[in-house]
This record gives C-alpha cells, sequence and structure tokens, in this order.
C-alpha cells in the first residue's frame, strides 16, 4: 500500500499518541448528552453540555483556537483555550495533544460550557476533550480561496458513489436525500397499515425466477444441489398469500436483474409491491393517488416537487388516457384490431427500430415507449394495455384483447404498474405457455419459466384481486429532483475501481486536459500541454502504454481520446 505524506505524517502521531498513553481507539462509552441541532435549539449561557462528533476545522491562534465539530445534527462551533483546558501547569493537554496531534477528520468528545461569541455565534467553550477515533485518511475537504471560489471540491460522481462514507461527511446537503428516502418508506408503511394492511416478506433466492420479464442472477444451492435464482419480482408470492386467506398484503423487496445499467436502472433495486384482494385496478387507480399524495407530502410537505426543469404535481386526480389513444394521439396510427404484421409495419413507417423475434406487444410496447411515454410529464395513467404484453393480468371486462392494466407515468417514466389480476388458473396456463413461445422466438423479455406451483395455488381459488409495484429508488429520485439512480442508493453497483498507476507530472497534466474533454485533436492537446517536442511524445507514450489514453486516427485527422 502506497501512503500519501499526509497519511505517513497521521501514522506517526497514531504511534506518538500510544506512547503518551492514549488509545486512539477507545472502547469505552463516551457519555453524550447533547447534539448540535439540541444545543442551538435550547441554547443557554453557561449551560454545561458533553457532545461528540468530527472535527471538521480549526483556526488555532497560539494559546486559543476556534474549531468546527460536525455530528449527525449538523455543525457547531467549539473553542479551545489552553488555559480553561489545562488549570494546571501542564499544559501538554493543548500544546501537544491538540496542536500537534489531532487533525481534522478524528472524532473527539468534549465537555465544555455555553456562550455566544462577540459577533453572536452560539459555541461550545471546552473544558476538556478526548480523542475518540484517529482518522489516518484525509478527508477530500474543499478549500476556498480569498475570493470566495471553491477549490477541490468532492463532486465527481464516480469517487463520490465509491466512497459515499467520504461523501456524506463532506457534503451534508446528500445526507437530506436519504432521510427523505427513510421518510417515504415510513409514510408508505404508514399508509398502508392505516388501511388495514399486512406487510409481509417473501424469498429472495427462488426456485423459478417468475413475476417479471427479466434476466435473473443465477446460483448453486450446495446441500439441495440445485440452482436458484435471485428475485427478480416478488408477485407470484404475495398473490399465494392472498390464496391462502389474506385480504391484503404488501412488501418492500430488493430485487435483482441481471441488465444494464443506467441513470435509471441498477441491478439491485427496491421495488414495493401490494395485493389488495376483492378489488380491481379501477379501484388501484384510486387508492395509488391517494398515496403517493400523501407520500408526497410527507417527504417534502407539499403536492409538488421540482424534477429537471419541471416542476411536477401529486396532487389526486390524475388524467387517465389509453395506450390506444395514446398511440393514437401521437402518431396517428390506432393499434385497435391489427395484425402483427400490420404493427410491424407500422413501427417502421414510424422509425421505430424492431426485429424479427418481437411479438405484437413488444411492437406495440417499442411504439409507445419511443413516441408516446417521453410526453407525459405530469403524473398521468396510461390504461388497458394488450393482452400480448401483460401475461398476468386479467382480460379487459369490456375487450378481449386488452387486459386491465396501468402503469403511471411522470416525467416520461413509468413509476408504477397495477393490474386487475389474473385468477383464472387455466387461462394462466395458457399465458405463460404463450411466453414461452415467445422466448424461444428470440425474445429475450418473454419468460422461460412456468411457474407449476403458482398455477397449482390458483385452481385453490384467488378472489378477484388488484396488484400494484411501484419503483421505491425511481419515485425518490422524483421527490429530491435527482436524474440519477446512483444518487439515492447509499452503494450504487460500480464497475471494478481501476488500480492507481504512477505516472509522471507532465502525464497528469496532460491527463487532466484530457479527462476535461475526453476527446481533442492532438495538435490541440499538445498546444494546451505546453510541452517540448521530446516531452510531449515521452509524455502520450506514457499514457498510451498505461491504457489512460488512446490516438486514433480519423478522416479529420490525429484525435486523442480516454481508453
Amino acid at each position: 500500500m502506497q501512503l500519501s505524506e499526509q497519511e505517513i505524517v497521521r501514522r506517526d502521531k497514531l504511534v506518538k499518541l500510544r506512547e503518551l498513553g492514549i488509545n486512539p481507539y477507545p472502547a469505552d462509552l463516551y457519555p453524550v448528552k447533547d447534539t448540535s441541532k439540541s444545543i442551538k435549539k435550547d441554547f443557554k449561557e453557561e449551560k454545561k453540555v458533553v457532545i461528540a462528533g468530527r472535527l471538521m476545522s480549526r483556526r488555532i491562534q497560539g494559546n486559543a483556537s476556534f474549531a468546527e465539530l460536525q455530528d449527525a445534527e449538523g455543525r457547531i462551533q467549539v473553542y479551545f483555550n489552553r488555559d480553561e483546558i489545562c488549570v494546571d501547569e501542564d499544559k501538554s493537554k493543548y500544546n501537544n495533544i491538540y496542536k500537534k496531534l489531532l487533525d481534522i477528520g478524528d472524532f473527539i468528545g468534549i465537555e465544555g460550557e455555553l456562550f455566544t461569541t462577540k459577533v453572536g455565534e452560539k459555541s461550545v467553550r471546552v473544558k476538556d476533550f478526548s480523542l475518540l477515533s484517529k482518522a489516518l485518511k484525509p478527508l477530500p475537504l474543499p478549500r476556498t480561496d480569498a475570493d470566495g471560489n471553491v477549490h477541490d471540491a468532492f463532486t465527481d460522481p464516480e469517487q463520490r458513489y465509491r466512497q459515499r462514507y467520504a461523501d456524506l461527511v463532506v457534503n451534508p446537503h446528500v445526507k437530506e436525500v436519504f432521510v427523505k428516502r427513510t421518510k417515504l418508506f415510513n409514510a408508505m408503511r404508514q399508509f398502508f397499515n392505516d388501511a388495514g394492511y399486512f406487510e409481509v416478506e417473501t424469498p429472495v433466492l427462488q426456485p423459478i425466477p417468475g413475476g417479471a420479464a427479466a434476466r435473473p442472477f443465477m446460483t448453486h444451492h450446495n446441500a439441495l444441489d440445485i440452482p436458484l435464482y435471485m428475485r427478480i419480482a416478488n408477485e407470484l408470492y404475495l398473490k399465494r398469500l392472498i390464496v391462502g386467506g389474506f385480504d391484503g398484503v404488501y412488501e418492500f423487496s430488493k430485487n435483482f436483474r441481471n441488465e444494464g445499467m443506467d441513470r435509471t436502472h441498477n441491478p439491485e433495486f427496491t421495488a414495493m409491491e401490494i395485493y389488495v384482494a376483492y378489488k380491481d385496478y379501477n379501484w388501484m387507480m384510486d387508492f395509488c393517488e391517494r398515496l403517493l399524495e400523501y407520500c408526497a407530502m410527507a417527504v417534502n410537505g407539499t403536492t409538488k416537487a421540482r424534477f429537471g426543469d419541471h416542476e411536477i404535481d401529486f396532487k389526486a386526480p390524475y388524467a387517465r388516457v389509453t395506450m390506444a389513444d395514446s398511440i393514437k394521439h401521437f402518431t396517428g396510427f390506432d393499434i385497435t384490431g391489427k395484425t402483427e404484421d400490420e404493427i410491424r409495419q407500422a413501427a417502421k413507417n414510424l422509425g421505430v427500430e424492431v426485429d424479427a423475434t418481437m411479438g405484437k406487444g413488444k411492437l406495440i410496447d417499442e411504439i409507445f415507449g419511443e413516441k408516446c411515454e417521453g410526453n407525459y410529464i405530469q403524473p398521468t395513467y396510461i390504461t388497458d394495455y394488450p393482452k400480448e404484453m401483460s401475461p398476468l393480468c386479467k382480460e379487459h371486462r369490456d375487450n378481449p384483447e386488452l387486459t386491465e392494466r396501468f402503469e403511471l407515468m411522470v416525467c416520461g417514466k413509468e413509476i408504477a404498474n397495477a393490474y386487475s389480476e389474473l385468477n383464472d388458473p387455466i387461462d394462466q396456463r395458457e399465458r405463460f405457455e404463450h411466453q414461452l413461445k415467445l422466448a424461444a422466438k428470440g425474445d429475450d423479455e418473454a419468460t422461460e419459466f412456468i411457474d407449476y406451483d403458482f398455477l397449482r395455488a390458483l385452481e385453490y381459488g384467488m378472489p378477484p384481486t388488484s396488484g400494484m409495484g411501484i419503483g421505491m429508488d425511481r419515485l425518490i429520485m422524483f421527490l429530491t429532483n435527482n436524474q440519477s439512480i446512483q444518487e439515492v442508493l447509499f452503494f450504487p453497483q460500480m464497475r471494478p475501481e481501476k488500480k492507481a498507476i504512477a505516472i509522471s507530472d507532465d502525464a497528469k497534466t496532460v491527463f487532466e486536459i484530457l479527462k476535461k474533454a475526453e476527446k481533442l485533436e492532438l495538435v490541440s492537446l499538445k498546444s494546451q500541454s505546453g510541452l517540448s517536442n521530446k516531452k510531449w511524445d515521452k509524455t502520450i507514450k506514457e499514457l498510451t502504454k498505461n491504457n489512460l489514453a488512446k490516438v486514433e486516427k480519423t478522416d479529420e485527422g490525429l484525435f486523442v481520446g480516454m481508453f
């Protein structure tokens, strides 16, 4: 492990602390009684307090020092005075331990009294302090110059997601996103519980991946010598519980899908699914909009939320548009009664990319996704999907080609999906078999499995039921104005971290220029680097050898790009 100069210095301080008989990682309890927030809220001059947190800044001026302590509630100013801390002749606790052996990022405990500074800031006068944990790596703290410009801010998304622990410390506003995430879960749970529905848990490891069309993660159980799949959805298990006699069940489930990653998809995500007996999708639409209005108020104190350039309003009721009407409105093509070949030709005419593996449902889905979906900014229900798109959904009571299904669209993205659930076991078996044919044809979104135990459960009888799933990660994105799912996950999945490569200062300079542009004309990059011909040749060879840059020849000339 290669240590930086600062890391070496901090380790030296660690040794010196131990030589002084100070344990830098004490095991005993520290009697915290106050927080930065409670101190400010119930401030009283000379009040005795005991707080703990990270040392985040300090200004040492001889025998006195102002510093900032950060705890889970925020920051508070603390004042160290040598003679207040060291009342006897021995001043080493202040002169040596505080001034020389403590660092920014260390956890300390403080006993003190409250006072107000001359400029009116509520502060803690330190009477005694204890080292609770020594930080060996310096925090990536931003610095502000004399003109107020901020430098070295910890803003690189990849670094922030990899080191969320550091992100939360140096970018405290990030914590608010996760506070709101928890508020969302609590509000939704409260809404369901008040309605009399029962929270349950279903298996994460499943013998058959069902309940959705997605590629699963697979593992092997050694004792049983069978393959198992990580849950892609919990739908079929929750329906089994409705068969078993529960009138309403819900679950916040971790689901896993072995598919692509982008700004709105992570291979591990959280979904909420709820199933209520004796209801249909019309009832669920009313229930859903009341639920989301309640949750928006609980999270933000208003039904309105800013998302990018849009202000969205979760106040009920929401607009309702059939899928056929939506496609007809935005494309002029009416899918009603059309054959698969007619829909395929229409898709081609509309410039929608299609292939031979796509069945009727997939073709309609592609047309809707390309031409319609992005137009729905305010919460809007898209209803009555073609039967081919919904293998677990009940046939529409008025049109046998459709199903009783809706999806809720917000800012062009789906955040809820709901059905009048299919409870006819014979129809369900036929739908599953049709999915197998589509999978054999090459449709990678069709299910390749039939869950015969689920069919058996349906044969015992399931009452009329409506079910709904909500993508919790996507919903909190909308409620906190975050465009990327990685911003609302504490620890999003990342590519393996590349090992640090030792390169020359010249190579670092050129790499930083390239990093900002991603791709530059070779002549331009060379000019910006300011290197001589000899140094430039050496530097570009160093970057390409270490797979940090690549030189490409195009019709427009030579370009250097990120590897």
